[in-house]
Parts: C-alpha cells; structure tokens; sequence
C-alpha cells in the first residue's frame, strides 16, 4: 500500500496549552485546533513553531485601559523534551545554530502529531542571536527576517534530517515561513547542479507545498525591503529570489513568496475566498472555511451532556447535529452552570460579583480598530434606555493590542470609557490577560456572543464557534464564518445585512440597538425557552459543522492528498 506523504505544518505561532504561551490570538488557536483534530484523525503530520522563550506579552491594564505589556516567560525544559539534532543556518552571513523541542499531541485514538519548537538560545550563538526564537511578532523588520529565516529555511532542514526517507508536503499557515520554499528550490537545484532556477524546477517545489491565506488586508501582509533581504539572506539568495518573480514593488511580499510556490491555496471562509481571489489575481484561490477543536472548546457542563446524550459527538463531531434531540431543559441546565463557573472566574479576578439571571454578553478577541468593541456604545443613551425599559445586560470583553497598535490599545480605552459612563445602568467588565483558560470560560458562559468587524475584513473568526458549541447564539456582523454560520432567530442574528454600504457605522450600531430591543432581550426575557432553542440550534447547526474535524478532513480530501481522493472515485466508479 502507497505510503502517505508527511503532512508538515508551519505556524509562527501555535496555540498548544495556556500555559506555554507560544500563540497571540486567532492564527495561533487555530493552528493548535488543526493539529489536535489531525491527531484525532490520524492525518500523518507534524508541527513547526518558535519556542517564544518570552511569549506574547502578559497584558495589564489601569484604571483607565491602559495597556502594560510584560513579558510573559516560560521555560521549555520543564515542560518538553530536547531533540539531540543542531541545525546550522546562515543569517547575514554568520552562522546561527538552532536546536528544537517537542510537545507531543495525542489524539483520541491513541495517533501523536508531535510539535517541533525551534530555539536559538544556545551558548554557541550571540546574545542576539540568541534572542531570535524569544518575541512572538515583537521586535523590528531585521528581527522579524531573521525569525522568518529560523522559521522557513530552520524548519525545513531539521525535518530534513529528522525525516530523511519521507516524502513531505509543507502546509503554510499564512506568509511567515515561506522561506522554506526557498530551501526546496536550492535543494533542487542541488540536485540538477543549477545556479538558474527553471519553471520546471518551480512546478517542483510547488507540488510540496499548499498555503493559507488569513488576511483580507493588503496592510496584513509581511513585507521586507529589498536592501533588508540582500543583507540577511546574502547576494545569491536574494538573487535568486529575484528571479522567481516573488518580490512585488521593490520589497519581498512573503504571501507572494507562499503563493508563488503552492499548487493549493485556500483563504479561511468562502467569503474570504472570493476576497482573496480579487485582492491576487491570477492566482487559484480555494476555500476552506476555519474550525475549532470540538473537545478543547467544549465546556465540561456540554462535554458532560454530550457524553450522555451524543456519546459518539468526540469521535465524530457530526454527530453534534442530533443536539436536536436534547431536551430543553438539560441544555438550560448546562450553560447555567457554565455560566456560574464563568461569573466565579469573574468574581476572583476583579472582585464583583454579577448576575446569572441578566443577560450577559461577551465580546473578546484581539485588540484592534477593525474589530470595532466600541460599536456597541455609538449611543449610550439608547443603550441606557434600553436597559431601563426592555431588559437588563451586562457585557465582558477580553483581548490584547498589540504592543505597536496605537489604535488598538485607544479600543481598549474607550471601553473602559464607556464603563465608567454606563456603570449606573450596564455593568461592563473588561478583564485582562485573555488566553486560552480564560477564553474556555468566556465563549461558553455568556449568553450572547458579539462579534462587529468592519465588512470585509474579517476572514474568518472562531471565537463565535466556540460558543456555538456550548449553545451560546451569535449577534454579529454578516461577514467571515457567520456569513455560512447564521440564520436569523435561528442560530443567532445579524447586524446589518450582506448588501448594506461597508463600514457605514452609524447603520451598524442602529441595528444592532434594534436587534438587542425588538428581539433578543425580549426573546430572552419574555420566552426563555424560545432562547434556549436557538441555544440548541447553534449546537446542532453550526457546532456540528464549524469544526477543525470537519476542516482538517477538507484539507486532507482537496489539499493534502487529492490524487488519493480521484484515484478512489475512480475505482469506485469501475
């Protein structure tokens, strides 16, 4: 029987456990989903990241939000395993050795993917050097080339060498490591002792590598002077990336690099897709919409019902749509207590205690202008009023700004703004340090997931699937997953609609006061029990499909092994 290729997943970050903070936000949770469900499944694959010695940062917040970063350090040796293998790479002409350890992922039958976390900090090297693998997307353009180097062309030889008799297809997850693509064409030109790469040589390399896109922005996307390139990667190297038509405007684009060299690309939502395809023309932009890792995301009240009810939900996350068939009382029964272990969190982080009778509404993701948190206090007189006349609510946020996103960190302050100005009447918390644990708690205990990106600029999103699968209904912007995901008084709402003039803020923020007065707070209010069936149907509709499950079969079927797949359905049709 044909032996199945290795499936080599590349992230800059990867999402693997709160407490090993190797990850910042979507991209990274993400990438850790995929390889907890590739594990379940038994996909042949292994993960490369940085080790991230110093983390993201370790987020505080004043009284007025403003944002503190510090570093949020850990230590490799006290929770992975060493490799003995030393990669040498050169960097600007020196030479950099780079080591790895592992943390191993076990899925539900027993299958590893193991996860290779590459580390500059040896004695051998500078101290510079040595700090290469410690800020996740912290630093300058040379240090960020320079973690690109360690990432792609590091990556790459050491599963060279850990894997020598494998065939190995490179998944990409965004532009961050598509310089490995560039150690595939030297190795080929190795092979036919070339200096001039051919197109035959680049249709080579591009039938290893498959690459994601998650950016809907040209601003989004890493770009290095040419000058830069030249300096770190060295005369020949930048030549022959020169030569390979990957540089756009005088600086090298690395999700032009990735597209380039991919013979599958794929954005993160089949709206995303459609963007992708216009913003890279000439490029085959496919579409594979983003998922979660069921059994992470679960809260234990769900996990625990789910096992009674759906017993077969872990193995097969489809099985998440006979929910249906959960009475309405045990679904009721199991985000209560959810939500009483996320309002104890609350209470121990910030001392106050809230209600578990309102309705409480969570919003948190990273920390920046196009997500728009303030959406929700365009008006907050009406908001005010519609407190006072129709229904009580009360709203957690969580989520980071980056260090150098000025207008993200003005986010965060003009939510504590707005706190301190609806304190009398809508008790808002904002509460810092969002990461994993925290997030668990958050996207199942509220009773309403708020998501307000500026159309078109969210790919995807993930954080309103996990609570879909706690029963937890969507109010969100029709755009990225909840575009497929929504159906209105079904699963959720919508604010706005598809056809509405993008960023008109104003019309966003009246809908969405509309959508809170005229049916959700008196939905919940006046027919808790008609909540709670959109509660179910969330579960049954869009946790049953918005799932890594499902999306990392997807790869397996039209990305990782496609000829697999059409020589089955030609057998089948013999």
């Amino acid at each position: 029987m044909e032996k199945l290729p290795l499936i080599a997943y590349f992230s800059m970050e990867i999402g693997l456990e709160s407490h090993i903070p190797t990850y910042a936000g979507g991209l990274g949770i993400l990438a850790g989903d995929t390889l907890r469900s590739a594990a379940d499944l038994g996909v042949p694959m292994v993960g490369v990241t940085l080790v991230h010695r110093q983390g993201y940062f370790r987020q505080e917040l004043d009284g007025a939000g403003n944002q503190r970063e510090h570093p949020d350090s850990w230590q490799p040796q006290d929770t992975l395993e060493p490799l003995p293998q030393r990669i040498q790479l050169t960097i600007e002409g020196r030479q950099v050795l780079v080591r790895a350890w592992i943390y191993q992922i076990e899925g539900l039958g027993g299958h590893r993917v193991p996860v290779f976390l590459l580390d500059t900090a040896l004695p051998e090297n500078s101290p510079y050097d040595q700090s290469l693998t410690d800020h996740l997307y912290g630093g300058d353009a040379y240090y960020r080339l320079c973690q690109e180097v360690v990432l792609g062309m590091g990556g790459m030889a050491l599963l060279k060498e850990l894997f020598p008799e494998n065939r190995l297809i490179f998944h990409l997850n965004e532009g961050h490591s598509a310089l490995l693509t560039l150690s595939l064409l030297e190795a080929r030109l190795a092979e036919v002792q070339q200096e001039e790469a051919t197109e035959e040589l680049v249709e080579a390399v591009r039938r290893q590598c498959v690459f994601t896109t998650h950016t809907p922005v040209p601003a989004g996307h890493d770009q290095f002077s040419w000058q830069l390139v030249e300096q770190v990667l060295g005369p020949k190297r930048a030549h022959l990336l020169l030569k390979t038509h990957c540089c756009v405007n005088g600086n090298l684009n690395m999700t032009y690099l990735a597209l380039r060299f991919a013979r599958y690309i794929n954005g993160v939502a089949m709206r995303h897709g459609e963007i992708s395809t216009g913003m890279f023309p000439g490029y085959p932009v496919d579409a594979i919409t983003n998922g979660v890792h069921a059994v992470t995301w679960t809260s234990p009240p769900f996990a625990a019902l789910y096992d009674r009810r759906i017993p077969e939900w872990r193995r097969d996350n489809f099985y998440l749509r006979y929910a249906l068939g959960i009475s309405l009382h045990e679904i009721a029964q199991a985000h209560a207590q959810a939500k009483e272990e996320l309002l104890a969190e609350v209470e121990r982080r910030t001392g106050l205690r809230l209600s578990e009778q309102t309705l409480t509404i969570g919003f948190a993701r990273r920390a920046t202008t196009y997500k728009r948190p303030d959406l929700l206090f365009a008006d907050l007189e009406r908001l005010k009023d519609i407190a006072r006349r129709v229904g009580k609510l009360q709203v957690l946020y969580g989520g980071k700004a980056h260090p150098k996103d000025e207008g993200g960190k003005e986010m965060i302050r003009r939510v504590f703004q707005a706190a301190q100005a609806l304190r009398d009447s809508v008790p808002v918390i904002y509460l810092e340090n969002y990461d994993m644990e925290l997030a668990r708690l958050l996207c199942a205990g509220v009773d309403l997931w708020l998501n307000t990106p500026l159309r078109p600029q969210e790919a995807s999103g993930t954080s309103g699937m996990k609570a879909a699968l706690n029963g937890v209904p969507s109010l969100s912007i029709l755009d990225g997953w909840w575009v497929e995901g929504h159906i209105e008084h079904v699963t959720g709402w919508a604010i706005g609609d598809e056809v509405g003039v993008e960023g008109d803020y104003a019309a966003e923020a009246a809908s969405l006061y509309d959508k809170l007065e005229r049916l959700v707070l008196p939905l919940y209010y006046g027919k808790p029990e008609a909540y709670v069936k959109v509660r179910r149907s969330a579960i049954a509709l869009n946790g049953s499909f918005f799932n890594t499950q499902r999306m990392v079969s997807q790869y397996v079927a039209n990305a990782y092994f496609p000829a697999r797949e059409a020589r089955a359905n030609a057998n089948l049709h013999q």
